[in-house]
């Protein structure tokens, strides 16, 4: 017999091009991964009310790999029949939750705007059950973004757990980086207070980025880069200027790792 779904429904929204910066860090790197895989199955995890998410991360991770599979799993049954005519060879749609009832280990498990509705107590027994289902090579990308895709934080995660925490945003919208506090994923956001990691973050990345104000001149994204350059002397940057320039940057999660309460 079946398992139960596990999980709760989202609210569904969705809009086209929505997950496009997290799709493309994903195609950047884990692209080597879904090459090296015999079988690269990828999965968009509560894709919601519309299919366009799960769409959208088939053709962006098939620039990487033509070979890549995707199932857009989704815990409300009527999303489902609604997605199921955009099925196309390499995608399908699944009913499902966080038990990812796949034959097969997914080699990526993208879960956007999912858990934001959870508590934050709950992330890390989530985390781990999606963890579990990873092939060994997998990666479990899980984060927030506003409606329309401008601002996006999330987390990278391989079978061991959290590996990364990248920030990304529409540069040309952006007044400062604590800006991006708002879309925190729900292991952090309630975190983005005074003696946490993550608020000297972007504490530190705001003191950056007006220190690198005479750069303005040369246009947003050259602030961009002057700023986490200089935030990289005291903070685990582990990308470099390439993924800056697309306003970009990502952090080791040890550095901001939430601290006991």
């Amino acid at each position: 017999m079946r398992q139960r779904p596990i999980g709760t429904a989202t609210r569904g929204t969705t809009n086209p091009n929505r997950l496009r910066r997290m799709d493309r860090w994903i195609a950047d790197a884990h692209g080597p991964a879904l090459r090296r895989a015999g079988t690269p199955v990828a999965v968009d995890l509560g894709y919601g009310a519309a299919p366009w998410t799960a769409v959208e991360l088939l053709g962006r991770l098939r620039t990487a790999e033509p070979r890549t599979r995707v199932a857009g799993i989704e815990i409300d049954p009527e999303r489902v029949a609604a997605a199921l005519p955009y099925e196309r060879e390499g995608l399908t749609f699944v009913h499902g939750g966080f038990e990812i009832p796949l034959d097969v280990r997914p080699l990526l498990i993208r879960a956007a705007n999912v858990l934001r509705q959870y508590d934050e107590e709950q992330v890390a027994e989530v985390w781990a059950r999606l963890c579990s289902r990873l092939a060994p090579d997998g990666l479990l990308v899980e984060g927030t973004c506003d409606e329309i895709g401008r601002r996006h934080v999330w987390v990278a995660l391989g079978p061991e757990g959290p590996r990364t925490v990248t920030f990304a945003t529409r540069l040309g919208s952006l007044e400062r980086p604590s800006d991006l506090a708002e879309r925190l994923p729900k292991a952090l956001i309630h975190r983005n207070v005074p003696g946490e990691p993550v608020h000297a973050f972007l504490r530190d990345f705001d003191r950056s980025w007006a220190a690198a104000s005479p750069y303005a001149s040369l246009g947003a994204r050259q602030r961009w880069i002057a700023a986490v350059r200089a935030l990289a002397a005291d903070w685990p940057v582990t990308d470099g200027v390439r993924r800056w320039r697309q306003g970009e940057v990502t952090v080791a999660w040890d550095a901001l790792r939430p601290g006991e309460r």
